[in-house]
């Protein structure tokens, strides 16, 4: 399951963000940020582009992410949480 804190992704500027830097955001680990991360870009929610040797994750333009992260939130209410499993992290998140 996504977490629910991915709703407050920060978004006060336009810059991209590294991974540490949602890690501290968020307070989960960089493995799970890092799990989150893949599959919200398989889901053309996020992009990420390399620099230096790790990657920065921006949202991608044009998007409604905020929504879709909401709509998410209302499916797992309704369904008890019981669609949790992404493709992407072979259902580990």
């Amino acid at each position: 399951m996504i977490h629910r804190g991915w709703r407050s992704w920060p978004t006060s500027t336009s810059a991209p963000h590294r991974v540490v830097d949602l890690v501290d955001h968020l307070g989960l680990a960089q493995s799970t940020v890092s799990k989150h991360l893949a599959c919200l870009r398989d889901c053309g929610l996020v992009q990420s582009r390399p620099r230096g040797r790790a990657s920065v994750f921006s949202l991608t333009p044009g998007v409604p992410v905020r929504d879709v992260l909401l709509a998410a939130d209302r499916v797992l209410a309704t369904t008890g949480e019981a669609v949790t499993d992404c493709p992407t992290a072979g259902g580990v998140l």
